[in-house]
């Protein structure tokens, strides 16, 4: 079976000091600026002038929303749609806040997300056109945020991928073996699409042959634990998600060993239910929709390996996803039922729709213990409070760890990717510990308060106080309107590793 279905990159970028002849020149006008009349002044407005060859773009660059979400959002959109080969002109974004730097990296990732073509099962599927943007620009960083930019999107794209296959076609069998080939083949064409090499393009090949050059996959292992080796591990929370499935679960353990001599580990853990109907505390029907994103903590994880490509740095770090479905049927695990965790707490489930931290307990034991993680860090879709709280444009992030934390946010601001901290106090942990009188801990409090922080305090329970840090992915995962995912935290786990490098050489 193919788990990515003609997903090919269909927008070739260009880096230049010149423009091409004959090709329309996208271009910034403002308010304070010389342009034609016929030019309309509403921000975000596209003017096609066709005697000057020209599309001017008319922004309000005073506005406090002119930054780099609102270009890249423009170009998102943009390259979704434009037919056109096209000069753009880079310097006319340039505000004295907005430097150029990021401009590149806004035009840039906003092109490659928008100009790719996701997973599709359509039958009228159109010939893909390939479209070429010439950036203008001197900038002598350019071309290092070009592969800078083009590495992380691949990651991104390909957690896209994952994302938005549907759950009767992706289950953790299928999941494990499109991250086993991932990380096996040498064949950049396939890793890198197919139209980024085989264009007739030079500066697009090249690019992909610089990045297979740089390839430390020979530094990346992949194991794959199937059910067997999971009852061996005694995962049982895992399990007990798993029981009502008719698939079997799978873990994959992605380990990248760039520094041998230090003990220090990075440990990125990421939830992998390929769909969650909640199990016997079954969701509401309108709640079913878009339940096959609940694996895209997984699928960040896992991507941000690829991320690697690019640098190579003397780091370790492992990756832990824990992958089944959370099903109904005559095995499935009942309400109320105790479960003996992989590190030997015992926990009352006392909702099976809270499983995701369920299956992240035994993921996190399993980094620490079998993989020596020396820090953790949590990705998931994990609570419907978090999206209450802060809506589809925040990750929500929960730390017990403020040094760990600064180095997250310094990831976030490369990224730029967007967040914001939530607590987690003691209040959390012991409103779960009194929600069961037979166990050590209950999946949930009797409480429906502060359920993105209850969801927290609940895996802080099994870091064994290292450094922790978890990332509430649960309304920037996917786009509600589109049905499609974000590949959200693939870019800010691809900076956090490369700040975790430099930081190493000071220990």
């Amino acid at each position: 079976m193919r788990v990515v279905k003609n997903a090919y990159m269909v927008v070739n970028l260009n880096i230049q000091d010149k423009k091409q002849k004959n090709l329309l020149t996208l271009k910034v006008v403002t308010e304070k600026e010389k342009f034609p009349e016929l030019v309309e002044k509403k921000d975000g407005k596209l003017t096609l002038i066709s005697e000057e060859k020209i599309y001017y773009l008319y922004l309000d660059k005073q506005a406090e929303s002119y930054n780099f979400h609102k270009i890249y959002n423009f170009f998102v959109n943009f390259s979704q749609d434009n037919e056109r080969n096209l000069n753009i002109d880079v310097k006319s974004f340039v505000t004295p806040s907005l430097k150029e730097e990021i401009i590149l990296q806004a035009i840039i990732e906003g092109t490659l997300f928008g100009g790719y073509s996701s997973a599709t099962y359509k039958t009228d599927k159109k010939k893909l056109k390939f479209i070429d943007y010439y950036l203008i620009t001197a900038n002598n960083q350019a071309k290092n945020i070009w592969m800078n930019s083009l590495a992380k999107l691949t990651s991104v794209n390909f957690a896209r991928n994952l994302q938005d296959m549907p759950p009767n076609e992706l289950h953790a069998k299928e999941f494990a073996e499109a991250i086993k080939k991932l990380f096996r083949t040498s064949n950049y064409k396939e890793l890198l699409g197919k139209t980024i090499v085989e264009t007739k393009k030079p500066t697009v090949a090249k690019k992909a042959r610089e990045l297979q050059k740089k390839n430390p996959f020979g530094q990346i292992e992949v194991e794959i634990l199937d059910k067997e080796k999971i009852e061996e591990k005694k995962m049982n929370l895992l399990l007990a998600v798993n029981a009502g499935s008719h698939h079997e679960p799978r873990v994959v353990i992605l380990r990248y060993k760039g520094n041998p001599k230090s003990k220090e580990v990075l440990g990125l853990v990421g939830k992998g239910i390929t769909f969650d109907s909640g199990g016997y505390d079954l969701k509401p029907s309108q709640h079913l929709q878009c339940m096959k994103f609940d694996m895209s903590g997984a699928a960040a994880v896992c991507a941000s390996f690829f991320g690697l490509i690019q640098k190579s740095p003397k780091i370790n770090v492992v990756a832990v996803a824990c992958l089944t479905e959370n099903a109904i049927g005559g095995h499935a695990t009942l309400t109320e039922s105790v479960v003996k965790s992989m590190n030997g707490k015992t926990v009352e489930i006392n909702n099976t729709d809270a499983e995701g931290r369920l299956v992240l307990a035994d993921g996190i034991t399993y980094a620490i213990h079998e993989e020596k993680a020396t820090k953790i860090i949590t990705v998931a879709t994990l609570t419907g409070a978090v999206v209450a709280a802060l809506g589809e444009n925040l990750t929500g992030v929960l730390t017990n760890d403020r040094k760990f934390y600064r180095e997250l946010r310094q990831a976030f601001a490369k990224s730029q990717e967007r967040y914001w901290e939530l607590p987690i106090i003691p209040e959390n942990t012991k409103a779960l510990k009194e929600n069961t009188s037979i166990a050590d801990i209950s999946n949930i409090s009797s409480s429906r308060y502060m359920g993105a922080s209850n969801g927290a305090a609940f895996l802080q329970e099994f870091v064994e106080k290292l450094p922790f840090i978890h990332c509430d992915i649960a309304g920037t995962a996917w786009k509600t309107k589109t049905k499609r995912g974000t590949g959200v935290m693939v870019k800010t786990l691809i900076e956090l590793m490369l700040i975790e490098k430099d930081n190493s050489g000071k220990k």
